[in-house]
């Protein structure tokens, strides 16, 4: 199996929208919405705690707290790549 690029960044972007760059220079769009009925992710409602995601160690996913996070599979597989052009914003 082919080892996925790992994360350097993540931005929120709107209330339910990640930035999320890879070591390989590709960015890709997250959209959290579909998540946001799920008792588990509930908290990600709130703009505030949703703009707190952070890069975990060695960039295997973001995290918001110990209970409320992302791998970079999820994100790399139902990310939507960005065109080259967007990386220079």
């Amino acid at each position: 199996m082919e080892s996925l690029p790992k994360i350097v960044s993540v931005s929120a972007i709107s209330p339910t929208r990640l930035l999320v760059r890879f070591d390989n220079a590709v960015e890709k769009e997250y959209d959290a919405a579909p998540l946001l009925s799920l008792p588990q992710f509930q908290l990600l409602r709130n703009p505030v705690f949703f703009r707190a995601a952070r890069v975990d160690p060695g960039g295997y996913g973001i995290s918001w707290s110990d209970n409320i996070d992302l791998s970079e599979f999820e994100l790399w597989t139902r990310g939507t790549t960005l065109p080259a052009a967007t990386h220079d914003r």
